[in-house]
């Protein structure tokens, strides 16, 4: 009788290519959300803006692609390569704190000059949030890069984190959540409640990790249940926040750091 060798096979084959998936799907929505505002109008030169702002940009676009190469890399088992790009993570991920917040104290300081008070006040919030959450997740992904269960989930919910802006163009395209009075060459001002909606859209990816986790591990992974719920309370805590004296001082005390 023929001995016959049974291999255990993994309930999704290509499981270990899910991170390559959903990080592409990343990097398509914030090329396709800036697409109308910012990509489409390069050529024509019809963008005008600050050299700050297109280092924004570039930033910001790298660091989708970077982690859906990084994510590829890990997926085709090259862990040494994975780990030799880990050090250019570092760095373009401290790049886009420093350079997020600076352009955003910039639009602040300029708006303010333009007599917006305090509804940019309270919008900015939104990007001092934003590069907040994901200083904190990637700092954490970077002191777990010995544990890849927490550190590929840490990246992820750290790109998620900077995704609500793409997203939120789909509505602004629309005009919704944009405060009446903008002045030109600033662009419209918008409200932290137009911005949190789409945060949550953003949060699906958070929910649809959870219930790979579920189907692949029976379970859903510490690190999604923790940093996906701060998050969520980052998204819903700014809003009344957003209005606060306290807010408001802290949002003309950052301005006085715009170059």
């Amino acid at each position: 009788m023929n001995n016959v060798v049974i291999t255990a096979r993994p309930a999704f084959a290509y499981t270990r290519w899910f991170y390559v998936g959903i990080a592409a799907t990343c990097c398509f929505i914030a090329f396709v959300g800036f697409a109308p505002t910012y990509w489409l109008q390069l050529v024509p030169g019809t963008f005008i803006g600050s050299p700050l702002v297109h280092l924004h940009a570039v930033l910001f676009s790298a660091w989708t692609i970077y982690f859906t190469v990084q994510a590829a890399l890990a997926a085709r088992g090259q862990v040494n390569r994975h780990r030799a790009w880990g050090l250019l993570g570092v760095s373009l991920a401290t790049a886009m704190v420093f350079v997020g917040i600076t352009a955003a104290n910039d639009s602040l300081a300029r708006r303010l000059a333009a007599g917006l008070g305090d509804p940019a006040r309270a919008f900015h919030i939104v990007p001092i949030s934003l590069m907040f959450l994901f200083g904190v997740l990637v700092c954490a992904a970077i002191a777990t890069v010995t544990r890849p269960e927490i550190h590929k989930r840490l990246m992820l919910l750290a790109t998620v984190s900077v995704m609500p802006p793409a997203i939120a163009r789909i509505f602004f395209a629309w005009n919704v959540g944009i405060v009446p009075g903008a002045r030109p060459g600033l662009g419209p001002v918008r409200t932290v409640e137009s911005v949190s909606a789409s945060g949550l859209i953003a949060d699906a990816f958070i929910l649809v990790a959870i219930v790979h986790d579920v189907l692949t591990r029976g379970r859903p992974h510490p690190a999604y249940l923790i940093g996906g719920s701060i998050i969520v309370a980052v998204e819903v805590l700014r809003v009344p926040l957003s209005t606060t004296q306290w807010w408001y001082a802290v949002a003309d005390f950052l301005a006085r750091f715009s170059p």
